[in-house]
């Protein structure tokens, strides 16, 4: 969004990056920003507002009207030791929050909040982002005087999370607090957005008075049929179709204009053609509407720039009005609880009440998808379609499942992703209590659908893949696969273990059973136990009975043909029974089985606990249980604490950097001097080198570093290659540095590749790569890998989201095929691998922190039994990019 205020012009300097929309406490939203000379009306606008006490509270004096000496050094700032923020909504301010510098290190901070609008959380917002500000400039501590009669504000500073020292002088209270985030404040800002964002969903999913914008008389009118699905499912609010055109429209009274509609509206479905849009989002705006679901076509996803427009602006209208947004170009959204019953949808009917929580952005897949669950029998809570996703996505959807008692299990399907970073965060939160399955089909450089602002992403589809990992997400490749796997983790108990039984009356249907379980990454510890084709239903039940009491079984494994004596119905009644006495978790393959559809489920009561998810193949049943139960050890184990390494000293890492960028403000890549000094920084020793342009510089240099050492070249098409036609090692004395040099002098020259340097030699190891890289879209991936042919012809990488915690560092190590030879392959003796995870976390560390640093590789990193070495490390910094998730609230 661009700046929004009383003036549109910018003045020097101003930090456009620093905007950002809110979401506050009672889920409304609010444009935050810097504060402007052209706010001069504005301010005193909004001190006339104040009430007296409010007015003493803030300037400690009755100031009925400000001076115009201190309104203009108000609004004159210079962005760096004086700040402001201000909080706006519909232009009007209704928050004031700002920093001045006291010394080089603190700054004095006040805020002033809107009578108005008191108790929604603008005080803690405006620290938030002013403490983050301060950060930027080297400021880590705040200040700040405040009377005691002034709890609101006192609370403001206490609840954030911070260590406040407090001290009372002359009737007031001194406070003083580092900003430097720890881990109360972070969960405290993190839990804030968490309630507000769920809020605001909330308000859209169980609204009291829906307005229909554009209910046409025709049943073929968009907006026909969205005012008939809703009042067809029994909608238990209000709801009132809006046309001027019509007096009633499907019995209901119709308004000319949303203003016209008695009562305040909750949620305005707003189903006019695109040009019209804009104008019903303004008259949508000052009727005090909470929440608008716009269908409309027209934005864009159109291949033309009026559409992109046309976006951008309902954008700025809808954020500048404090409103949320669903779309445009929505499917629609589904609440089935039996208090709402809300078909905002082009869906004809109501899906079934369940507790499998759905969220998709096209329309067209929107329909597939709820027609996909409706022939599974899986019963829904809600359903979203987020259509070109500008403002409410599915990371707003996933902060409500986490609280919406309702939904058991969440499935998403994802064409493009605008906040990965928010989104890991969120999924993994949401993935320790509910299972969370993503369809991830599109989601890269590569298939992101018209309309969707998303940045393009310089990273591979591996890092998607790992991220996903990192939050627990079960991913799955098409819809068919999600409902395979909801089916089973909405009905059933998780997996405790891997350990499965499997029992069935055919002989080649449990051997297959068994290779799809294995092929999942299962074990079969019972059976296969292959009952005669004319069992009876007692000898099923008793051989379900032994399978389930076995310990050594974790999960049921059932796989049937159509029984010759028993009945259908029997068969199905001795697997009910059978799994209602036992918490271990059972699937079921019924091949042609009459009166059972291999998509239903054996279920009493409809979504009973004890319903078993069937399938129609063994190998979808497997593929089902495989991911369930690899979830399950993912939520069950340990996630491990975040890494804070020691003997990090940030500043004098932002100096090399700012330093850098002052002279040369487009980025470049480091010198050896600036690498080692901005990696030392961080704890990160790299080992000298020495450049040497004749064989007697090279032997000096051998002589200065001591013996032995390595010549090698420094051309990038040949450093740590692994061969020997780049470097030779363990030179002992002077002879052997003039025979090395003579050598590759000859076999390098040729290529242009001749210039080379001496460095010690490294105690015999394994030769890694870490590499950390800032991505547009993902922010920093840190990648591991072993070097040489694992790397560079097998791209045996490893990629992870930082921040990362000790478990998932050790996890990044192990996940490469080659990680063997770190552990003692073939009787060696393993590498140090603590001191690997060391040096990895600090990589993590620096790239979180500094966003500057648009790729940093180390290699070769020698790792050995004895610790490890960086040999190699090149840096390049750039400017900063603002960050999707930038570690303070913001809707992006």
């Amino acid at each position: 969004m661009g700046a929004m205020g009383t003036g549109n012009e910018l003045p020097p300097g101003y930090p456009v990056q620093w905007e950002a929309d809110v979401v506050l406490r009672d889920g409304s939203v609010a444009h935050l920003r810097p504060i402007k000379p052209s706010d001069t009306a504005g301010i005193h606008a909004f001190h006339a507002r104040q009430s007296e006490e409010s007015i003493y509270l803030r300037f400690f004096a009755p100031l009925r009207r400000l001076s115009d000496k201190d309104v203009h050094r108000f609004t004159h700032v210079d962005y760096e030791d004086r700040v402001a923020l201000v909080l706006t909504l519909r232009d009007e301010i209704i928050g004031i929050g700002r920093y001045d510098r006291v010394s080089p290190t603190s700054a004095e901070v006040a805020f002033n909040v809107s009578d108005h609008y008191q108790g929604k959380g603008i005080g803690s917002v405006l620290l938030e982002h002013l403490a983050a500000i301060a950060q930027e400039f080297g400021i880590t501590r705040f200040t700040a005087e405040v009377l005691p009669q002034n709890r609101k504000m006192l609370a403001v500073f206490s609840d954030a999370g911070y260590e406040v020292s407090r001290k009372v002088e002359d009737g007031v209270v001194s406070l003083h607090f580092d900003i430097e985030p720890t881990d109360r404040s972070k969960a405290v800002a993190m839990s804030r957005e968490h309630r507000a964002e769920a809020l605001s969903v909330s308000r859209i999913l169980r609204p009291q008075v829906v307005a229909v914008i554009g209910a046409g008389r025709s049943p073929d009118s968009m907006g026909h049929h969205f005012l008939g699905n809703l009042l067809d499912a029994g909608f238990t609010g209000t709801v009132h179709p809006v046309n001027a055109r019509a007096k009633k429209i499907l019995g209901r009274t119709a308004y000319d204009t949303i203003a016209d509609v008695p009562g305040p509206v909750d949620l305005a479905v707003v189903a006019v053609p695109a040009e019209k849009v804009l104008g019903v989002v303004d008259e949508c705006a000052a009727a005090g509407v909470d929440a608008l679901l716009v269908v409309s076509a027209g934005f864009a996803e159109r291949a033309d720039g009026e559409g992109d427009d046309r976006q951008a602006e309902l954008v700025r209208r809808v954020r500048g009005s404090g409103m949320r947004i669903v779309g445009p170009n929505s499917f629609g959204i589904i609440n089935t609880d039996a208090e709402v019953r809300l078909n905002a949808s082009l869906s004809p009917s109501l899906p079934p009440a369940g507790r499998l929580g759905l969220f998709a952005q096209s329309g067209a897949l929107g329909i597939a998808v709820l027609a996909s669950a409706e022939r599974r029998g899986l019963g829904l809570s809600t359903f979203a379609s987020a259509g070109n996703r500008i403002d409410v996505s599915g990371n707003d959807f996933m902060q409500y499942w986490i609280d919406d008692d309702a939904t058991e299990a969440v499935g998403l399907y994802l064409e493009s992703m605008g906040n990965p970073r928010k989104f890991s965060r969120i999924a993994r939160n949401l993935g320790r209590i509910k299972p969370v399955i993503v369809v991830r089909s599109g989601v890269s450089a590569y298939g992101v659908p018209p309309g969707h602002r998303v940045r393009r992403t310089k990273a591979r589809p591996e890092v998607f893949a790992a991220m996903l990992g990192q939050a627990g997400v079960i991913q799955v490749s098409n819809v068919h696969q999600l409902f395979d796997v909801a089916q089973l983790v909405v009905h059933q108990p998780l997996p405790a273990g891997r350990r499965v039984a499997v029992v069935g009356n055919s002989s080649a249907l449990g051997a297959l059973s068994a290779g799809a379980l294995a092929g999942r990454g299962l074990e079969v510890t019972h059976g296969p136990v292959n009952l005669p084709s004319d069992a009876t239903a007692e000898q099923f039940r008793a051989a379900l009975d032994e399978a389930f009491a076995d310990p050594d079984v974790d999960s049921v494994f059932t796989c049937f043909i159509p029984p010759i004596v028993a009945h259908d119905e029997e068969v199905t009644e001795a697997v009910r029974a059978a799994a209602r006495q036992s918490e271990k978790t059972c699937v079921a393959t019924f091949l042609g089985m009459s009166g059972v559809s291999p998509d239903s489920h054996l279920a009493e009561g409809g979504e009973s606990h004890q319903a078993i998810p069937v399938y129609a193949m063994p190998e979808d049943a497997a593929y089902a249980l495989g991911k369930a139960t690899k979830y399950a050890q993912w939520r069950g184990k340990d996630h491990g604490e975040p890494v804070a390494p020691t003997g990090i000293n940030r500043r004098v890492a932002e100096d090399v950097v700012q330093t850098v960028l002052s002279v040369s403000p487009e980025g470049r890549r480091l010198d050896p001097d600036e690498t080692s000094a901005l990696l030392a920084a961080y704890g990160i020793e790299v080992w000298p080198t020495r450049r040497v342009a004749t064989v007697d510089d090279a032997v000096a240099a051998a002589e200065d570093i001591g013996y032995p050492v390595v010549l090698k070249s420094t051309a990038p098409m040949l450093r740590h290659q692994g061969g020997v036609t780049g470097v030779r090692v363990d030179l002992a004395n002077e002879q052997a540095v003039r025979e090395a040099w003579a050598s590759l002098h000859e076999r390098l020259s040729p290529l242009a590749a001749g210039q080379l340097e001496v460095q010690r030699m490294a105690t015999p190891g394994v030769a890694c790569v870490v590499t950390a890289d800032e991505d547009p879209l993902f922010g920093p991936v840190v990648s591991f890998g072993v070097a040489g042919l694992p790397t560079e012809l097998l791209d045996d990488i490893s990629h992870r989201i930082p921040p990362l915690t000790d478990v998932a560092v050790s996890e990044l190590i192990s996940s490469v095929k080659a990680a063997p030879v770190l552990h003692g392959h073939r009787g060696s003796t393993p590498v140090h691998r603590a001191a690997l995870a060391d040096l990895i976390a600090r990589v993590s560390v620096i790239s979180d922190d500094m966003p500057e640093i648009e790729s940093l590789r180390l290699a070769p990193v020698n790792a050995h039994p004895g610790g490890v070495e960086v040999l190699g490390a090149e840096v390049t910094v750039a400017p900063m990019e603002r960050r999707t998730d930038p570690g303070r609230r913001s809707l992006t």
